[in-house]
């Protein structure tokens, strides 16, 4: 199994003995959270990013899993850092925002961001997943260009269907039962005019967090890729603020 050159998990040392997750979304790469990575590792945070399966290598490889296969990596990268951190804080982007508030509500990190995360999505056709997975092998993506951040951008150029059945069971889950659960500081970050997640995700994850502390930031001027576009510098900061605080 070859990785692609810049898809490869990471860990990054840092100096004042805290340690931040962070999960990357579907069909993405480690590398689509580096910035933000390179960024909290700047301020003293050990960061580990690990690549999900079949994510980083092949659309065939990402059709041979599922949630289960992403959660576990997340979850288990998350629990060997609990073992050596006493403060561990998550962070995710699209899809792995989901996977960070399971991560959240089952396991006992400081606080938690949730970049972009997916309750609701906007397209029609996703109701004839069902039918359409029999026919429809891969999908098209609409791909936005970032300048010069497409080098953090090694995604997949299409999105393959078998798996998103379980991304959907996912969402519903995170919908229904893991948010509510999640009680720590929560940061959420949404755009308003990107395309692949319907902004009310976020107040909904706003409204449903079980947390005392909790924060919705938008933003007007991003992508769904938020950890790459114009408004990047100033999430990086907030998060920043939220974890030190």
């Amino acid at each position: 199994m070859e990785i692609i050159k810049g898809a490869e998990s990471y860990r990054l040392e840092g100096t004042n003995k805290k340690a931040v997750l962070l999960i990357h979304g579907y069909t993405g790469t480690p590398d689509e959270m580096r910035p933000l990575g390179d960024y909290l590792n700047s301020v003293g945070y050990t960061v580990r990013c690990e690549r999900l399966p079949g994510h980083g290598t092949t659309v065939e490889d990402l059709k041979k899993t599922t949630a289960k296969d992403w959660f576990a990596t997340a979850s288990n990268a998350c629990k060997e850092l609990l073992d050596e951190f006493d403060d561990v804080y998550v962070c995710g982007l699209s899809m792995g925002g989901l996977l960070a508030i399971k991560v959240a509500a089952t396991l006992p990190v400081k606080k938690a961001a949730f970049l972009a995360t997916p309750i609701f999505l906007p397209d029609r056709r996703i109701k004839f997943y069902p039918l359409l997975k029999f026919f429809i092998k891969e999908l098209p993506k609409r791909k936005k260009n970032y300048g010069n951040m497409m080098k953090y951008n090694h995604s997949y150029e299409v999105m393959p269907t078998k798996p998103l059945g379980s991304l959907f069971a996912l969402m519903n889950d995170v919908k229904n039962k893991f948010v509510k659960q999640v009680k720590v500081p929560a940061i959420v970050f949404q755009s308003t005019i990107e395309h692949t997640v319907v902004p009310k995700s976020a107040q909904y994850i706003y409204d449903n967090l079980g947390s005392a502390k909790k924060e919705l930031h938008w933003l007007n001027h991003s992508g769904h890729l938020i950890t790459l576009d114009k408004e990047r510098m100033q999430v990086f900061a907030e998060i920043e603020r939220f974890f030190q605080e």
